[in-house]
């Protein structure tokens, strides 16, 4: 199949002639940049979100025509690629089998060319907490012992308008050390006795919209808007505070997704006269199609690579959703899809050998374990589960590792100041690795499908989904922060083992008739506990769209995204 894509060879351009206007303004700086030239750029431009009194020094016109240009330059490519996912996905369907790309073999065996250096800030990062961006998580995880704070628009955080936009008022206040606040008679203050964690910005993925902004009467990327208004309004600042504007990048599938963040980068650059190189993405490895194509991610970004992250859960539920047609892809229960399963093994070693042969980071994944206060002895277990994961990450070479809590700081830091002294592990080749495509698709995962595990399935999707109506991304259950991508997992595992009439240790065959009962069940369960006013039912009845092995949506947060729009009476941008 052959896509009209540009490749390397071919120049960037930006649409409706505007690339003059920029160039000239660039060469100006931003600051010269007159009322002709931002009337110009926002017409066509509307806000229907409601704009507060905090907001407008967001929302300013200057940061509102670098978004129109950024959409104008790059929406069309976006959606493009997204059309190559579904033509990907059709041909999975048929048997057509991911593997290595022959066309990019060149870049796969070429040993010379290297990603950038670790940038000010980047070097060390054996510790990073992660959540949403909420004014008082920002200031607890940049109070918290870890190394860097990856502040996230996208899985933990439910993309209402007021969570979007408020979130870029924080981590504005945040690289300005004026985030402190206070709830009643409680203060939240940034400690000033250490350097604060680096602050890393994770935007929402490529298929993700902000439909509170648009352009020309479509929507604004929702990866656009989280990264321009950051970028815009962040950059110089974060460049003279001694770091820099750092981003970790979610969801893509392929080496050409890659390359058009690149664009978007060197674009971005130009624009406020900033060095390129400036900025560094690190990508999140969470597709099966992305870990066929590592090298070409970092060679596609290699002037503003900072590495790849092993995002486990994604990872997961893409294997699951892309294979999701294939009866021999049925994976068990969730609990027993362990980091050391054959395809998940496979897939961290060569993450781990691809990065440190360029030269960058290769980063652990995520410790979703909340302490549980009234049981020490069920405490002491998710800890030393903790501790395992993080020794088993440290000793096969990660430079770094994730957690969800402050608490789980400690215990990551402890295993990876002994048994890493240095602040990376580049060095470390993993030369005696040697995966093929067999291993990365390797589903001999033992482990049973039980009843159990579909009702922890149902309750998980249930209780996030619930929550996401509600406004709240990021949700614990059972003692785990659970997000977006555990949700996934939930709903996928659900609708493949109805889909292809698996039968459970237990002797029953789930069917759709099996499934909405026990949905039904959980419903009740859950609502009954639940405060009044709920999204109990409502959760349900998306739900049960997608666990019967026939609809089968993109993700839950397309699913679910128009529940929690706002949107208002559209306002010209020039106007705000």
């Amino acid at each position: 199949m052959t896509y009209n894509l540009k490749r390397d060879d071919q120049k960037d351009s930006t649409a409706f002639g505007q690339q003059d206007i920029i160039d000239s303004a660039a060469r100006k700086g931003p600051d010269s940049r007159n009322a002709s030239f931002q009337d110009a750029i926002l017409q066509g431009v509307q806000v229907s979100g409601q704009v507060q009194e905090q907001h407008k020094k967001i929302l300013t016109p200057q940061a509102l025509t670098f978004l129109a240009l950024l959409h104008r330059s790059f929406n069309a490519r976006r959606k493009e690629l997204l059309e190559r996912r579904v033509a990907r996905q059709a041909e999975i369907d048929r048997g057509i089998l991911p593997d290595f790309l022959p066309e990019t073999a060149h870049i796969r065996n070429n040993p010379t060319w290297k990603g950038a250096p670790p940038a000010p800030g980047l070097t060390d990062r054996r510790v990073e907490i992660t959540g949403p961006t909420d004014r008082k998580m920002v200031v607890n995880a940049l109070n918290s012992d870890v190394w860097t704070y990856m502040a996230d628009f996208e899985d933990s955080s439910a993309p209402t308008w007021e969570n979007m936009i408020n979130g870029q008022v924080n981590l504005y206040d945040a690289v300005r050390r004026q985030v402190d606040f206070k709830i009643g008679a409680k203060e939240y203050k940034l400690r000033t006795d250490r350097t604060l964690p680096t602050l890393i910005v994770r935007p929402r993925g490529w298929h993700l919209e902000e439909k509170h902004v648009t352009v020309d009467g479509e929507p604004l990327s929702g990866s656009l808007f989280d990264f321009g208004l950051y970028f815009f309004h962040n950059a110089h600042e974060s460049v003279k505070r001694g770091t820099g504007p750092y981003f970790y990048l979610p969801k893509m599938e392929s080496h050409l997704e890659a390359r058009l963040w690149n664009d978007v980068f060197n674009l971005a650059q130009d624009y406020i006269n900033m060095p390129r190189g400036t900025i560094r993405g690190t990508v999140l490895i969470e597709t099966i199609l992305a870990a066929f194509e590592m090298d070409e991610i970092i060679y596609e970004l290699r002037d503003h690579s900072s590495g790849l992250n092993c995002g486990r859960w994604d990872y997961i539920f893409s294997t699951i959703k892309k294979f999701r047609n294939h009866a021999n892809f049925v994976l068990p229960d969730r609990s027993a899809v362990t980091m050391t399963v054959p395809f998940m093994d496979a897939y961290v070693k060569l993450l781990i050998q691809t990065c440190h042969k360029r030269g960058v980071h290769a980063m652990g994944g995520m410790a979703a374990q909340i302490p549980i206060k009234d049981d020490k002895a069920a405490n002491d277990k998710a800890m030393d589960g903790v501790r395992a994961d993080k020794l088993r990450e440290v000793k096969a070479g990660h430079d770094g590792t994730w957690v969800a809590h402050p608490a789980l700081a400690a215990i990551a830091s402890e295993v990876f100041n002994k048994h890493m002294p240095t602040p990376n592990q580049l060095f470390v080749r993993r030369e005696d690795v040697k995966i093929g495509p067999n291993d990365l698709l390797n589903m001999n995962v033992p482990g049973k499908i039980t009843e159990e595990g579909i009702r922890k399935n149902l309750n998980i999707g249930l209780g996030y989904m619930e929550a996401w109506i509600r406004g709240v991304g990021c949700v614990p259950i059972n003692y785990l922060m659970e997000d977006a991508a555990t949700a996934e997992v939930s709903r996928s595992q659900l609708w493949q083992w109805v889909k292809h009439g698996v039968t459970t240790a237990e002797g029953k065959k789930v069917d759709k008739a099996y499934a909405l009962r026990l949905l039904k069940e959980c419903t009740d369960e859950l609502a009954a506990k639940a405060p009044k006013g709920n999204k109990y039912a409502l959760a349900s009845k998306y739900f049960a769209t997608q666990v019967t092995g026939e609809d089968y949506a993109d993700f839950l947060t397309t699913l679910l995204y128009d529940e929690i729009t706002a949107q208002g009476s559209p306002s010209p941008a020039s106007k705000l």
